[in-house]
């Protein structure tokens, strides 16, 4: 890459840090799961996002 285009798209020569992740399986009852899926229709969120942010809030 030459200097000019370095210059030019600098976010694309510097290294990004990647922010490390673990799947994890979530086992649930069927009374459970029913009302993770009821929830996200009501609010229009996805199920990973809900439980992210509630995993988020522990102290």
């Amino acid at each position: 890459m030459n200097k000019t285009a370095a210059l030019k798209f600098t976010r694309l020569t510097t290294p990004t840090k990647k922010r490390a992740l673990k799947r994890i399986t979530l086992n649930l009852t069927s009374d459970e799961a029913q009302n993770l899926e009821k929830y996200c229709e009501q609010t229009g969120r996805l199920a990973i996002d809900v439980i992210r942010e509630l995993i988020q809030a522990l102290p």
